[in-house]
């Protein structure tokens, strides 16, 4: 039995007493065949992200043949929907899903809760201040957040830290800061992407050479600084408890110097060496010493390469180098 639909028609009866038409509501029934079976079967498009491979392709066929979607054969080994490409490497990660649904075709009018979280939802993760004990319960929780999410997708480190100090160099935390988002980068299963932005300096310098090889980089004008962890304010501490202090600055040195030996790839003594006063390095100086692996020139690589060393400039100069100078 074909269903009807009731639309009020108005239609005009000419008046006998005046000239004035009276206009009177009539009902009129029309058959659902009367738009066509097609129009009948279109299913409804919903709102989806159009960057999304999967979703377009699963949309597009709804759209022109519904009913590759609605006649389909019960097969169990194949799964729902992915016999539709040629490849089923279109499919969207859940990172990307989930990327693209809170941001992109359903961004939100009103501005994200805070800048960190619009960083998060791109996985990643800045470093912008030194190592205390709340910018290391946010790195670390943003880390097991990041691996709960995606294991297989990267992770982005951006550091500019001067460490556990301010730029003076007082203390303002404990080493066990660095270290325990140093344990907390080791025991992700995902590739780490380190970027020095600014400074990385003591224990951000480790954070910085603890990425994936291959993975670490810096900006062509950042600065990396290793030295020595300080001893702590003593303050009007006994005597007795200032040498334990000072034993235990002396432990966490050894692991820094093992820990930036093992990332570098320098032997400890030259690491033990260096570390005996502040050593800077630039970006050319920390790929030399194996902190980092390459530095984004933004494109400019080729031009760098090809720049020559102050030496070639003064020879093709014509400018003699006197001895002693």
């Amino acid at each position: 039995m074909s269903s009807f639909l009731h639309a009020p028609m108005v239609y005009t009866v000419p008046s006998s007493a005046s000239s004035q038409s009276v206009r009177r509501p009539k009902t009129l029934k029309l058959s659902c065949r009367a738009f066509g079976v097609k129009n009948a079967a279109k299913i409804p498009m919903p709102p989806i992200n159009p960057k999304d491979p999967f979703l377009s392709k699963l949309a597009s066929v709804a759209s022109s043949s519904p009913e590759t979607l609605l006649n389909r054969s019960v097969n169990s080994d194949k799964l729902p929907y992915l016999d539709l490409f040629d490849s089923p490497k279109l499919m969207a990660t859940p990172a990307q899903v989930e990327r693209s649904v809170s941001y992109n075709e359903h961004r939100p009018r009103s501005p994200p809760p805070d800048l960190p979280s619009l960083l998060l939802n791109g996985r990643i993760v800045y470093i912008g201040m030194p190592l205390v004990p709340a910018v290391t319960e946010l790195v670390v929780a943003e880390l097991m957040y990041l691996q709960w999410m995606d294991p297989k997708q990267p992770i982005y480190l951006y550091i500019n830290s001067t460490g556990t100090t301010r730029d003076d160099g007082e203390t303002v935390g404990m080493e066990t800061e660095g270290f325990a988002i140093y344990d907390a980068l080791m025991q992700l299963q995902n590739e780490i992407h380190t970027v020095a932005v600014g400074a990385a300096i003591g224990q951000a310098c480790l954070l910085l050479s603890a990425g994936t090889k291959g993975n670490r980089f810096m900006m062509p004008h950042a600065k990396a600084m290793i030295q020595q962890p300080r001893v702590p304010s003593s303050g009007l501490m006994p005597a007795s408890d200032v040498l334990i202090r000072a034993k235990e600055v002396i432990v966490n040195r050894d692991t820094l110097v093992e820990l930036l030996a093992k990332h570098t790839g320098n032997s400890v003594e030259t690491v033990a060496n260096v570390m005996k006063r502040p050593f800077y390095m630039d970006a050319n100086r920390a790929k030399e010493f194996g902190v980092i692996d390459k530095i984004l020139w933004r494109g400019q690589e080729k031009v760098m390469a090809e720049v020559a060393s102050p030496e070639e400039w003064d020879k093709n100069a014509g400018i003699k180098v006197m001895d002693g100078f």
